[in-house]
């Protein structure tokens, strides 16, 4: 088949590769346009953007796919398909209607569990046991399009968003160049998708990274992987906003009133409404990420200090 892959962060680039290295013919790449980063604030290319430059594949940047021009640009390409990856914008029902064979999304969840924007973030912080990646016909509601497969995997205890997501990323891509090789050779039916189940992930905003010491240790845990490692989970000292990476539950240990900070001459603990938990690495504003207890040591924390509040 021919198709056009659409993607644009760094999660989208084993996809883009898989694709590119099937028996599809990879005819282009739409992604979202170059955006400025550094301090200079350079215009950057996207991670999918770079790589299909590399992979020789011409690329597509409108500054929105409803944009007449890049429909003709589409067209002329003449996809069989559209397969999607994170690609960060809504598609209009008149692009969704040039590919003959339609967009397949792959969604990192076991649909119709979180649709949404940060379906693998919530399914940490929810505490859930088993997660997946889903491939699905893009329709006009949000991820509610029929599946055609799906793959599953286990959320290990210690798993940040990051490295879940970097699982799925290679797990789905498979996933997704099997779809593909279904919907050309027939052999894949799309299902509709089920009430049962249904949830929702809404993007996780900075202001919902903020650590809730009150809640038990395992929430607070929970929250912390989820956020990292964007946008990053954070409390506040001495007024100052500090982000904190994942933490260790210290099941057993004397318990301290949430919040409430313990120094030792190597670690750093802060209660919660049930353990302590002891403090991975931190990042105060302005500085590098550091170990907890050479964060402490450096501003002079003391035991019975606070964070948050």
């Amino acid at each position: 088949m021919r198709v056009v892959f659409a993607g644009t962060p760094e999660v989208a680039v084993p996809a883009l590769e898989a694709i590119s290295a099937s028996s599809h013919e990879l005819v282009g790449v739409l992604t979202r346009p170059d955006a400025p980063s550094g301090r200079g604030r350079k215009l950057v290319p996207s991670p999918v953007a770079q790589r299909a430059e590399e992979l020789g594949v011409p690329v597509l940047k409108p500054e929105h796919p409803r944009d007449p021009a890049f429909q003709e640009e589409l067209r002329a390409l003449e996809p069989d398909c559209c397969p999607v990856v994170a690609y960060g914008a809504l598609l209009p029902q008149s692009a969704l209607d040039i590919p003959r064979l339609g967009w397949v999304n792959l969604h990192f969840s076991l649909l119709p569990s979180w649709r949404g924007a940060a379906p693998v973030q919530h399914a940490i912080w929810a505490g859930d046991e088993i997660t997946g990646a889903t491939t699905f016909r893009i329709v006009k509601e949000l991820d509610a399009g029929p599946t055609f497969g799906m793959v599953t995997e286990r959320i290990r205890s210690t798993d940040t968003a990051g490295d879940l997501l970097t699982r799925l990323a290679h797990s789905g891509a498979g996933l997704l160049v099997a779809t593909l090789d279904g919907i050309e050779d027939g052999s894949l039916e799309a299902r509709a998708q089920t009430a049962d189940g249904l949830s929702f992930a809404p993007k996780i905003l900075v202001d919902d990274a903020e650590i809730d010491w009150s809640e038990p240790a395992v929430g607070v845990d929970r929250r912390i992987r989820a956020c990292t490692p964007a946008p990053g989970a954070w409390s506040t000292y001495a007024g100052e906003r500090i982000k904190v990476g994942p933490v260790t539950v210290a099941a057993g240990r004397e318990r301290l009133a949430p919040g409430v900070l313990e120094v030792t001459k190597n670690a750093v603990y802060v209660g919660t409404a049930t353990d302590p938990v002891e403090l991975g690495e931190v990042k105060a504003f302005g500085k590098r990420l550091m170990a907890a207890a050479d964060w402490a040591r450096g501003v002079r924390v003391a035991s019975g200090e606070t964070f948050g509040g």
